[in-house]
């Protein structure tokens, strides 16, 4: 069969995607890289190596958390290092962390199989022992799970983090949500050499050795549909593309609501009350000179979390957000002009809505609150800007079509979180299947190169031609 991948930008990537600016080079979706073996394993499938492509590395310290009362934390995937870190912060929960570790480890096990590495069905869920699905730890937040398991504020607030990687409040998320804590600090973390574009650059390339006819600058006007059964897609050039099915990979919720016109409405519906991830505020900065004591990976958190989280909720910016700074260029210099540093800043942000509306004053007015923080934790970069963007919900909205701004699909703020997540076969139209971070089983390199798998599983199933 011959495929062709029609992509609306001028690279492929969608929220994976690169600026390059005055001699910087911005990666400006995900950071880093977790289970690489998922990565590993799509290379081996088309019968070459990841390593003859593409380089990883391991991160350390993995994140350098700042906190408002001056503590430094360095975090870290070695078990030894880590629990002497700990231990140094607070004695008492050092074996607490092995503890917990093990714990998010015993999470993984009892949810690879059915959440992540299966497209999620009955079938799969009844292959579980029923008692691993007892198991899951959904009835209390991540919040609860980390107050129960550390003394230390600050390591409640490190691990309360990991339910923002996929747009959610610690304070509601189930503590299921602890597995990418397993799957971070067991497995590791990896950056990628040249940026982590290289991997969506990479997999382009990879698909077209394959056979995959990759058309860039081709936006969707309308997944077509016949009898029941998809038949294509339109152009907005007016092109009609005939096929066999439709894989699509952008955000399930906005192609029910412009690619599917007249088509699985009361899906559509159910798919918009749907609760949207967060969105994010994003700086990108390229600064003049080094920033002593940053690590590759640093987090500012703010002083009160669950204050920040009900704002976000109450669909309003945080007035003291935590903030989020990606310095490439420590590790990869050629990022950046010499003597230069580019930073990615990313800040947790409410999804659009008419609570909130980012003009370009409170946009800028934003920007001077993160940057005006970070100087009182010792980085003022004010008079050391080279050259500058900033990103509301609002671009990542009409850039790529994330529903809502939500930079994660679907938020993860309800105990049946994994069970109301979209399948990656359309219930209403035959021949139709969905992989992205907006479709089971979540955001992420890893999931969303898993959830491309599981479409592939599923249309092969049904179609084995």
């Amino acid at each position: 069969k011959r495929v062709t991948l029609v992509e609306q930008g001028e690279r492929v990537g969608g929220k994976m995607n690169l600026v390059q600016q005055d001699g910087f080079t911005f990666d400006t979706g995900p950071s880093l890289v977790t289970m690489p073996f998922v990565l590993r394993d799509l290379f081996a499938v088309a019968g070459e190596r990841m390593a003859d492509h593409l380089t990883l590395e391991p991160v350390e310290p993995l994140t350098r958390y700042f906190f408002p009362d001056g503590v430094r934390f360095d975090a870290s995937a070695d078990l030894d290092r880590m629990t002497a870190a700990i231990g140094a912060l607070n004695p008492a929960d050092a074996d607490r962390y092995r503890r917990f570790l093990d714990r998010a480890h015993g999470l993984y096990d009892r949810t690879a199989d059915a959440f992540l590495l299966n497209p999620l069905s009955w079938r799969s869920l009844l292959r579980q022992n029923p008692l691993d699905l007892l198991r899951i730890d959904a009835l209390p937040t991540v919040a609860d799970r980390t107050a129960r398991s550390f003394e230390s504020p600050h390591l409640q607030q490190i691990f309360n983090r990991f339910a923002t990687y996929n747009g959610s409040s610690p304070f509601l998320a189930p503590a299921t949500l602890n597995v990418i804590a397993w799957v971070e600090y067991g497995l590791g973390g990896f950056y990628v050499r040249g940026g982590l574009y290289r991997i969506a650059a990479e997999l382009a390339a990879l698909a077209e050795r394959t056979g995959v006819t990759i058309r860039l600058n081709a936006p969707v006007e309308e997944i077509t549909v016949a009898a029941g059964r998809a038949t294509g897609v339109r152009l907005t050039s007016g092109e009609v593309l005939s096929a066999d099915a439709v894989v699509v990979n952008a955000d399930v919720v906005d192609a029910h609501r412009r690619l599917l016109p007249g088509v699985a409405a009361k899906r559509r519906r159910k798919l918009e009350r749907l609760e949207p991830s967060l969105s994010g505020v994003v700086l990108l900065l390229g600064l003049d000179g080094q920033t002593p004591g940053l690590a590759h990976h640093n987090i500012v958190f703010s002083d009160d979390y669950e204050r920040e989280f009900a704002q976000l909720r109450a669909g309003i910016p945080a007035d003291d957000p935590t903030i989020y700074v990606a310095v490439p260029s420590q590790t990869d210099p050629e990022l950046a002009p010499p003597d230069c540093e580019g930073w990615f800043v990313l800040v947790n942000a409410p999804f659009t809505s008419d609570r909130f509306r980012w003009t370009d004053d409170a946009t800028a007015a934003y920007r001077d609150l993160v940057l005006n923080k970070l100087s009182r934790f010792g980085f003022d970069v004010h008079s050391r800007i080279r050259t500058e963007q900033s990103w509301t919900p609002e671009t990542l909205e009409s850039r790529y079509g994330a529903n809502r701004g939500a930079i994660y699909g679907l938020a993860s703020n309800s105990r049946l979180t994994a069970f109301r997540r979209p399948g990656n076969r359309s219930p209403d139209v035959r021949g139709l299947y969905f992989a992205s971070g907006s479709v089971h089983p979540g955001g992420g390199i890893p999931l969303v190169l898993l959830s491309g798998h599981h479409a592939a599983t599923l249309l092969l199933a049904d179609d084995p031609r």
